[in-house]
């Protein structure tokens, strides 16, 4: 009987530790450890799939109350144009003629630009008088103020951007 109750803690022994470790004083604190760590892992593994979770809002996500369509905005501030909210974020280029000037070139105006939707980003640079498109809205720069003048240069807190829905005839 004796015999058996060994074998029995020599493969109880085996199944946590190495060999060599059965019988040594830590052999019992190292299974428990082993056990401990089992667990912790299938825990962690089970929660995975919830780390994943992301909640959509269903109006777009931007800092700030954005203006109403139509209003002259400057950089950084967001005006909503149908269900999007669009944001002026830089001067990529301002090449227009000035006012004050002949030019055998209009130029033009690009503005980078950052559309949000209901759990979606998009930036596009966006010139004036065109539209952009992306999913299922369409966005144009109509108008841009104040006008270039040879001097002084404006600074990019001068500007105020219109955007609209390109796709509303109004």
């Amino acid at each position: 009987v004796g015999n058996r109750s060994s074998l029995r803690s020599v493969s109880t022994c085996a199944r946590f530790v190495t060999h060599s470790d059965c019988g040594k004083p830590g052999a019992r604190y190292q299974r428990a450890m082993n056990r401990t760590a089992k667990t912790l892992a299938a825990i962690a593994f089970l929660a995975l799939p919830l780390g994943g979770c992301v909640v959509v809002p269903d109006s777009p996500n931007v800092e700030g109350r954005p203006w109403a369509q139509g209003t002259p905005v400057p950089l950084g501030q967001p005006v909503l144009v149908g269900d999007v909210a669009v944001t002026a974020k830089r001067i990529v280029e301002d090449s227009r003629c000035p006012i004050n000037a002949r030019c055998v070139w209009a130029g033009r105006l690009i503005v980078e630009t950052r559309i949000d939707g209901a759990g979606w980003r998009d930036t596009a640079n966006i010139t004036l008088g065109e539209s952009y498109g992306t999913h299922g809205q369409v966005v144009a720069l109509v108008d841009a103020g104040p006008d270039k003048m040879t001097s002084p240069e404006l600074q990019p807190g001068q500007y105020r951007f219109t955007f609209a829905d390109a796709k509303d005839p109004g």
